[in-house]
């Protein structure tokens, strides 16, 4: 059987060109097996991970020699293993060195689950004490870190199929729930329960209430606004309160050239400069007028 430039059959690369047919197939580029302990099924089950959630992955070949998220997990599997057998300095040295091979860290005491993924990389930080579920997904930029100087437990456990984003901040000993998405640059530092989105600084935690299978949740462009829409929500309804009392037609004071208000009426008390108002967007996009750009 060969699929996708493997021989299954004999385990060897292949230079094999899929036809138009496979093309339109889902990408089962190992055809994996149900999960044997071992390293070699432990390998390809780490490289069909890469093409499952990397359109932009062609071969086997470029996979094991381009991809620095695959680097940096076979050499946490090293360094994990010098840190479990009380060799914790080899383990230490271990993950050095692929920190400066591949721009990722990952301390030798973290747990890392099956089908893990890093994409791209660069500036991923792990710390001792994470706790990394299965069919997790990280992007750059993203770090699991600690809040305090407990020896304990002090990083954060995310549970299956868990995805963060580019640049996103998880922070403290909390829990990111199963089939969660954390959107890039977001700061969190409170449990998420399953099944969630977080967006913004601090975070703020949005129930999915739309079906979804448990494939990775890849869709970061679908972030929710809480703020903006909730402020638009509220200024929509001030807009009709106003509108049923009738005060949108406000008089605006006149200035002179000099900057005061004008006395139209001598002897009348003076004007009090108008209240800013801000229109609410529509088809969102805000208006520059109100904002003077």
């Amino acid at each position: 059987m060969r699929t996708w430039g493997v021989d299954m059959n004999s385990a060897q690369l292949s230079t094999a060109v899929p036809d138009e047919k496979m093309k339109n197939e889902p990408r089962d580029i190992l055809a994996l097996q149900p999960r044997k302990k071992g390293a070699f099924a432990r390998i390809r089950a780490d490289i069909q991970s890469v093409f499952d959630r990397d359109p932009a992955a062609r071969s086997v070949i470029e996979v094991l020699l381009t991809y620095p998220g695959l680097h940096a997990i076979w050499g946490h599997r090293l360094s994990h293993w010098y840190w479990t057998h009380h060799l914790k300095l080899l383990g230490r040295i271990n993950q050095t060195f692929f920190r400066w091979l591949t721009g990722i860290e990952i301390h030798p005491g973290a747990t890392i689950g099956e089908d893990f993924f890093i994409d791209h990389g660069m500036g991923v930080v792990i710390g001792e004490t994470a706790e990394v579920g299965r069919n997790v997904t990280l992007y750059h930029g993203v770090t699991l870190g600690g809040v305090s100087l407990n020896k304990g437990k002090r990083h954060p456990t995310l549970e299956d199929n868990v995805v963060i984003g580019a640049g996103a901040k998880v922070l403290g000993a909390i829990t990111i729930g199963a089939s969660s998405r954390i959107g890039a640059n977001a700061v969190v530092v409170k449990d998420v329960p399953p099944d969630s989105v977080v967006v913004g600084v601090p975070g703020q935690i949005v129930h999915r209430t739309l079906p979804h299978d448990n494939a990775p949740d890849l869709a970061h462009n679908r972030l929710p606004d809480m703020l903006t829409e909730s402020i638009v929500s509220l200024m929509q309804r001030v807009d009709a309160v106003e509108s049923t009392l009738h005060m949108h037609g406000i008089q605006h004071p006149v200035l002179n050239g000099d900057g005061a208000w004008k006395d139209e009426h001598p002897g009348d008390e003076q004007p009090q400069p108008p209240a800013k108002v801000i229109h609410a967007p529509q088809d969102g996009e805000w208006r520059g007028e109100d904002f003077q750009i």
